[in-house]
Order: structure tokens, then sequence, then C-alpha cells
């Protein structure tokens, strides 16, 4: 069986996950490509993490009210998973669907919602949207606990044809209207107060007299409708296939245009965004067959280091490379890794608006890329990390430096690097000369000097992409 190219599988587990060790990319590259693409389509082949380890060392888990702290589990989690598309899907929707902490403060429904994700988030449209539209997070997050028969509220009923499924015009205000009275009487039971004893669960509450059950009519269809109705029929709909094809293609393969452009911009790639429309057509909606028809197409294989990794994404691939935060033991507080994002532009479970986080070049300013930087470079400072004494076990012989630098990038990627950086790494090594790291006390003698060019490395524009 041909072994698969490891800067290959680096791509795709950058991509579908938050990037792979060397380790991990030399036990995939005995697979066939198309073998791990299904592997990581089918997260039940693998054991989920057991996280009562995790409450022995950051007690607080035991309670659901630290929204920072259960945003860092998160990022732990997306270190640690052999599930790492899962991870990354729940990543995708928290992104699309956009509900942010702010508005309820209320931790438990926000990871309710997290979980609702991870559980439904690879299976079909009609049962992701409608598991959304029962979501006490998000119900309350537009208001559709306000939403009466006789006092309709449009709010979810707009979000969900504008940013959520359809795109702006593909829809009328008619259409807005008779959505939310089909999800009229669609609410929530009102938790147990918050003291003393802190915050309690929330769930979906259908209240029958509360609902508007005369006719309507939506995008072209009449009758009776109710919330059901509504998502399958805009699940039918070729504007969702469009729409959901292109946001998997800016969060997967390259940044695109920021979404309240869509309506006037195209697509980067229309060849693309077509064979994914196909897929989600062919398929009824359903997931799995889009993503692989994503994962092994060569527009995805080809579009490496085209997309500004997010704050979630940079944390997570970084602390991996690393080597920390290893499960069982995290060593370190995980709300360190919910904060490093927060500083970069993406406080998980609290998105700014409605239509989430800008992405692509959007996520990089003055002030967010030196956080991005500086997080890197800091976590590469210490040479006695275990993924950095990987990486050094791995450099033998006699290299010179220009040598030196192409296996520092090739395992810290592999990374590709335009010809300024190399230039400039080069540069570096030369103050350091030709090195023989034949012994591990050679190793251990240069330890300090390779660390910096790693260092350099993860601070160059190049590794800010994925």
């Amino acid at each position: 069986m041909p072994e698969t190219d490891l800067a290959l599988i680096s791509h795709l587990m950058r991509r579908a996950g938050f990037g792979a060790t060397r380790a991990e990319q030399e036990a995939l590259s005995s697979k066939d490509y198309e073998e791990i693409v299904e592997d990581l389509l089918h997260p039940d082949r693998f054991e989920d993490l057991n996280e009562d380890a995790l409450k022995r060392y950051n007690l607080e888990l035991t309670y659901n009210d630290s929204m920072p702290l259960w945003a860092g589990q998160w990022v732990w989690r997306m270190i640690n998973t052999k599930r790492p598309l899962e991870e990354k899907m729940s990543l995708f929707w928290h992104h699309l669907f956009a509900a942010a902490w702010y508005k309820s403060e209320h931790t438990p429904t926000m990871l309710k919602q997290i979980q609702l994700f991870r559980r439904v988030g690879m299976t079909d449209m009609q049962t992701i949207l409608v598991a959304l539209a029962k979501d006490p997070a998000m119900n309350y997050w537009l208001d559709n606990c306000e939403n009466h028969s006789d006092q309709p509220n449009e709010n979810w009923g707009r979000e969900l044809l504008e940013l959520f499924s359809m795109g702006v015009g593909n829809y009328t205000e008619d259409d807005i209207k008779n959505a939310a009275r089909a999800f009229t009487g669609w609410t929530f039971t009102q938790p147990i107060p918050l003291y003393p004893f802190g915050s309690y669960e929330s769930d979906f509450e259908y209240v029958p007299e509360d609902h508007d059950d005369s006719e309507k009519t939506f995008l072209g269809y009449t009758g009776p409708l109710n919330g059901e109705d509504i998502i399958e029929i805009v699940v039918k709909q070729e504007a969702t296939a469009r729409f959901i094809a292109r946001h998997l293609y800016n969060f997967f393969v390259a940044d695109e245009p920021q979404v309240p452009s869509w309506s006037i911009e195209p697509p980067n790639d229309p060849e693309a965004i077509e064979v994914l429309v196909k897929a989600f057509q062919d398929n009824d909606g359903q997931i799995v067959p889009v993503l692989r028809a994503l994962f092994t197409s060569e527009f995805f294989k080809n579009t490496r280091h085209q997309k500004v990794k997010s704050p979630a994404e940079l944390v997570a691939g970084t602390i991996k490379l690393v080597g920390t935060y290893q499960f069982p033991d995290p060593a370190e507080s995980i709300t360190a890794l919910s904060g490093a994002a927060s500083v970069m532009g993406q406080s998980l479970m609290n998105p700014p608006t409605v239509e989430g986080w800008h992405t692509g070049h959007e996520w990089i300013d003055g002030g967010t890329l030196n956080e991005r930087v500086n997080f890197a470079v800091n976590q590469f400072s210490d040479t006695t990390k275990p993924g950095i004494q990987d990486i050094l076990s791995r450099l033998e012989g006699k290299l010179s430096p220009s040598e030196l630098v192409e296996r520092c990038l090739d395992l810290v990627g592999p990374l590709e690097v335009g010809e300024t950086t190399q230039a400039a790494l080069i540069r570096h090594a030369n103050n350091i000369g030709e090195i023989d790291l034949d012994s591990e006390d050679a190793r251990k003698e240069h330890a300090d000097q390779i660390g910096r060019i790693l260092q350099l490395i993860v601070a160059s524009r190049e590794f800010q992409f994925a």
C-alpha cells in the first residue's frame, strides 16, 4: 500500500482538525488518503475523551457557571480529541449559528448548544436546523421565547433565512412573517434560579395553545405550517445548498469575502461550490457526503496555506506542536487556553453578533497579530516541552544552516515559506554555522539555538495560515 504524503496529511489534519504532530502524521501515512478521510467522517470509530481526569485538575468544572473555564475545556478537547472533525464541525456550526453568552449570562445553555453541535453536526441539515430551533440558547438569543400566536416576533424567522440557511435575496418579508408564525409556541422551560446553588439547565418546551396553526404561505407552500415544515421547505431550496456550500468552502478550503457581501460578491472558486452544492442536493442535505466531496477534491488538496487560522485553530494547533495540556494531565489551567483565543479576537461561546466572527484577514490587525505571534513564540520558549523535545530528537547528523532550516520547517509543518522568510531564517542559522547532531548530548548543547529557529518559524507570516 503506497504511503500518503506527510505534507498532504498535515494539510488535511490542519483543516479537518487542529493539526497533527509528526508522530501522528507518520502513524496516518500507512493509510490511503481516502481511508484517513473516512476515519475523520466517522468519529464513532474512535473512543471519546474521558473528561473525569480533567476535573481533578480543574475542580471548577464540577460546576457549570464559569464560561471562560468551559471555553478552555473546549480548546482542551480540540487539542486532545481522537475525533478531530467532530470538534471542528462543532466550531463550524458555532460560527455559522452564532449565539453568545453575553445576552443570557447562562453558561449551561451555551454548553448544551456546543454539545448539540457535537452530537448532530455531521448528520443532515434538516436534523441540525430542527435541533437548533429547539435549542434554549438559540431560542433566547433570537427571542423566539417572545414569539406568541397573538404577537409574533420575527427575529428567529429572519435570521433562520438570512444568516443560517438561505442568505439575503432568496426570500420575501412575507416569508419571514409566516416563518415567525410557524414557530410560535416554541420556547424553553424556565431554569431554576441561580442562587444559592448555581445555574441549572433549561429544555425545549412546546406550548400548543400559544401556536398559530392557521394557514400560512412560505416560499410558495401553503398550509397550516409549523416549524418543522418551514425547515423542511428551507432545506429543499437550492439557495440553502449554495449558502452552506460556500460556508464550508470558506471554513475548510480558502478564505472568502465576508458573508454580508455574498449576495453581490461571487465565490472565489465557483466550480468548487458547484461540486459541494451537487453533493448536498444529491444526498438530501446530509453533511458527511458533502464533506467527503470536499476533502477528496483536488481544489481542497491544492489550496494549502490559503486560510488565516482562527484564534482557536492557532491556539490548539500550537499547543499540539509543543505537546502540553496532554490528556489526561493538563498540567496548566485550561482557562488560559480560552483567554489566549479571546485576546486574539475569538471569545468562544461569546461571538460578537449573530453574524459570528469575520474571518480571513480580518482576524488580524496590529493588536491581534502581536498576540498571535507572542503566543506562539512563548509556547516555543521552553525547549524541555515534550513536543519540542520530539522535534530535537528527529534532527540528526551534520546539518548546514540551510539544511537545519529545512528540517525545522519540515518538522513544524511541513511548512512552506516564501523566499523572504526562508532567507531570514537562513541568515539567523548562519550565525550558528554547521552543527553535528549525532548524539543526544549534541542536541542538548544546541537545543537553545534550535529552539530560537523554531520560534522564528512560528513568528513568521506563513505560520498564520492553515
